[in-house]
């Protein structure tokens, strides 16, 4: 299993855990309107630095090592899909978490069910036409100097990175995501870095 494919089971994860989330919650819990709203919004972003991550880094590592324009060109364009619709979800979810209410939570299910939707489609055609090729080149140059390029993020967002993406990952996932860090220094990235995860964002999902 790819990295790639690791950071994808983190997002059909948390997907599931928010569908699961609003279709249990109690209109007018503010408190726990609050914990959901904040699981989102690292959720946000992570969607987010993976996608255009992918553009600005992994679509050209991609080509030197022969997939197609025209296929980096249709992953594109659902990645457009699926910012168009997580940001139909940022809109419901600030409405739900001002209100509490209802109609809002009814709202923030449904866009939350359409992301679900558009993301896993895109996920599962990636990882069938991608996966491959990730897994034949992963000693290449391109591929070692793309994990580099991924590398440039703050301990910050490091550390938040790999509590993520580790939070609920099984035996597989965990060993294609902590194979690319030496041991000592993941230990410091994880343990120092990723406590604001472990404190703000994890709970959530023990609720």
């Amino acid at each position: 299993m790819s990295m790639n494919k690791a950071i994808h089971a983190a997002f059909r994860r948390d997907l599931q855990r928010f569908v699961d989330a609003l279709q249990r919650f109690s209109p007018g819990d503010q408190p726990r309107a609050a914990q959901l709203t904040t699981a989102w919004a690292n959720f946000d972003a992570q969607l987010t630095n993976h996608h255009e991550g992918e553009h600005e880094i992994a679509w050209p590592a991609l080509e030197a090592v022969g997939v197609s324009h025209e296929l980096l060109t249709q992953m594109d364009a659902e990645h457009d899909t699926m910012a168009a619709a997580l940001a139909e979800v940022r809109r419901a979810m600030a409405e739900f978490r001002r209100t509490a209410g209802t109609e809002d939570t009814a709202a923030a299910l449904a866009a939350m069910q359409e992301l679900q939707r558009v993301t896993v489609q895109h996920m599962d055609h990636e990882e069938a036409e991608i996966e491959p090729v990730y897994l034949a080149n992963q000693n290449s140059a391109e591929m070692k100097a793309m994990g580099r390029q991924f590398a440039k993020v703050s301990p910050s967002q490091g550390g938040t990175f790999f509590a993520w993406a580790l939070d609920g990952a099984g035996p597989e996932e965990s060993a294609a995501i902590t194979s690319t860090v030496p041991g000592p220094v993941l230990t410091i990235i994880n343990g120092l870095f990723g406590r604001t995860y472990r404190k703000t964002v994890a709970p959530v999902w023990r609720n």
